[in-house]
């Protein structure tokens, strides 16, 4: 099952993501973001809501995978903050209303296989919002899903934690199909190996953007790799920033 194990490595794989860049992006969009409703959609393990709580946000986040979501809210009560974190799919979303910002973080939007399910989840977004409220995400750009991708297999190793990451392209056009061999270093020194199949798919910037109007929302900027510049043939991943 997608993340079952995946999620007791999660934190050390994305050690390089700049959380704290999101945060930056998202007071851009909002302003500070103390005392504000946020919706943190495909949460994970919690990194980025424990950031937006200690910030004074009021943060729900939802994620598919309660393994994930386990170790979010053992985060949240080591920092001794509160978040309330709901196990559900994002093209499902019923977390409330009158959210002032939702986040879709670090391509999980790209776990979804059809456009069908990405306009139910800006519509449910769009829902959960209150007039005005923002939603702010990123997609891998097709570049990196039909030519970066292709070029594995990629490797990590550290102490603890080694992978061997195979890809190749999926059935549907700019899907990649990756499959990870995880190699965990147990406390006895030894390794266990576990497995995982990955499928993840993107969509040509104006698709996003048809599925985005269609669902309600006003486009305010598209910019590309944490910079403020527009996405360029070889950027290779796209931000999205909306409003209700």
């Amino acid at each position: 099952m997608m993340y079952a194990r995946f999620a007791s490595v999660y934190d050390e794989l994305m050690s390089d993501i700049p959380y704290g860049a999101y945060i930056s992006l998202l007071e851009t969009a909002v302003g500070p973001i103390g005392n504000k409703k946020i919706l943190d959609v495909a949460c994970g393990t919690g990194i980025l809501s424990v950031l937006l709580a200690e910030r004074g946000a009021d943060v729900t986040g939802i994620d598919l995978s309660e393994e994930m979501l386990d170790i979010a809210r053992r985060r949240l009560e080591d920092r001794r903050l509160s978040a309330v974190f709901l196990h559900q799919a994002m093209q499902d979303l019923d977390a409330g209303t009158d959210f002032d910002a939702a986040i879709i973080p670090i391509d999980s939007l790209n776990y979804l296989e059809s456009e069908h399910d990405v306009s139910r989840t800006f519509q449910g977004i769009h829902k959960a919002l209150k007039p005005g409220g923002t939603l702010l995400f990123d997609v891998h750009s097709t570049f990196k899903t039909d030519i970066l991708f292709p070029e594995g297999p990629f490797t990590y190793d550290s102490p603890g934690i080694s992978y061997i990451w195979e890809t190749e392209p999926g059935a549907e056009m700019h899907s990649v199909h990756s499959e990870l061999a995880f190699f965990v270093k147990g406390d006895d020194g030894r390794y266990d190996r576990f497995d995982e199949v990955h499928y993840q798919r993107t969509f040509p910037i104006m698709t996003y953007a048809e599925l985005l109007e269609k669902a309600g929302f006003s486009i305010e900027r598209i910019f590309a790799d944490w910079e403020e510049e527009a996405p360029e043939e070889e950027s290779e991943r796209v931000f999205f920033q909306v409003r209700k």
